[in-house]
């Protein structure tokens, strides 16, 4: 009799499963893939719309929305768990301030690598540039709050000042950070940088390129682009492995030195200090024709694709800041 009891509770479970939909079956808690890469297209779509449409233009003519987005970006990190230090510095009669996340590393605290974004814009709603920035790396900071933590520190950089009046210059906040990053003598293994991640197109002859690099890489502006300089050709390699581990979006590496604006975000400040480094991207003007303009808008930006390459940076800063990496001497 006893038997019998438990095969018909048995058979009515499984009845239940039959009827109920199939994700009602599932052990509380899980996610499937595709819904966890719908929600992280939201979360991303989220902080571009309150970045670039609800706050707007973000710089040095408008400190208001500057310390607008500044403050966004410490409360979601705050939420997330992480202790946020702010490096303020003075550039002309103002004072700015980077922000600056960090999960201390288990085995080798002291070595480094940085993921970093600018929150400042060109006089315009900065959808692409570079909202879409630091939107990939307040959800990178999730995913990595998530885990336990690396054997390497990792540190989360939202840099002010990348846009002019400052690009180029020793008060853009990069350089004010990867500077002091040298006088201390801090071991940056790999620096990151996300500039532009938002734009993708499928129509052929959607992705131009310098004279230098025509006919050399896909004409469709369907990837996204890692950009090294010759000192970061190792740990662009890692990457694009990681990467590739970690998504099956298109990614092409490509050589600074081969183009004339290979330089022209962050990644710069660290190659300064001669710190290995690269910049993600999807290219920026060379596909993106709203570049610079009021029209770099939210609803422009591809977030299922966004999402693709977030995915991909996540299985990249998983193994960057395992011990077993070696980005860099």
């Amino acid at each position: 009799m006893i038997v019998l009891f438990f095969f018909t509770v048995l058979l009515a479970a499984m009845l239940l499963c039959v009827i109920i939909p199939a994700n009602k079956c599932r052990a509380q808690g899980t996610i499937p893939a595709g819904e966890q890469k719908n929600r992280l297209a939201e979360a991303l779509k989220g902080h571009v719309y309150k970045l670039s449409h609800e706050i707007g233009s973000r710089n040095v003519y408008a400190c208001r929305q500057l310390a607008a987005t500044a403050d966004y970006i410490i409360y979601q990190f705050q939420a997330l768990g992480y202790q946020v230090a702010l490096q303020h510095y003075d550039a002309g009669e103002r004072t700015f301030k980077n922000i600056i996340a960090r999960r201390q590393g288990r085995t080798k605290p002291a070595e480094f690598v940085v993921i970093g974004a600018h929150y400042d814009t060109h006089n315009n709603p900065g959808a692409d540039d570079n909202a879409s920035g630091i939107a990939a790396l307040l959800e990178l900071a999730r995913l990595a709050a998530a885990r336990p933590p690396a054997d390497r520190s990792l540190e989360f950089a939202a840099f002010v000042n990348e846009e002019p009046p400052f690009f180029h210059s020793e008060k853009m906040g990069s350089r004010v950070y990867t500077k002091l990053a040298k006088a201390q003598g801090k071991q940056i293994k790999a620096g990151l940088v996300l500039e532009m991640l938002g734009y993708y197109r499928e129509e052929a002859k959607s992705q131009s390129y310098p004279e230098s690099l025509t006919g050399l890489y896909p004409d469709t502006a369907n990837f996204i682009a890692i950009v090294n300089n010759h000192a970061s050709d190792r740990l662009a390699a890692m990457v694009v492995e990681y990467f590739r581990q970690g998504t099956d979006f298109p990614v092409q590496q490509i050589a600074a030195e081969k183009v004339p604006e290979g330089d022209f975000s962050d990644h710069w400040s660290f190659w300064q200090e001669g710190y290995p480094a690269l910049m993600v991207t999807d290219t920026s003007f060379y596909r993106y024709a709203h570049y610079h303009q009021p029209t770099d808008t939210y609803e422009k930006l591809n977030y299922e694709n966004m999402s693709k390459v977030v995915t991909g940076l996540q299985a990249v800063i998983a193994a960057l800041t395992n011990e077993q990496a070696t980005p860099a001497g």
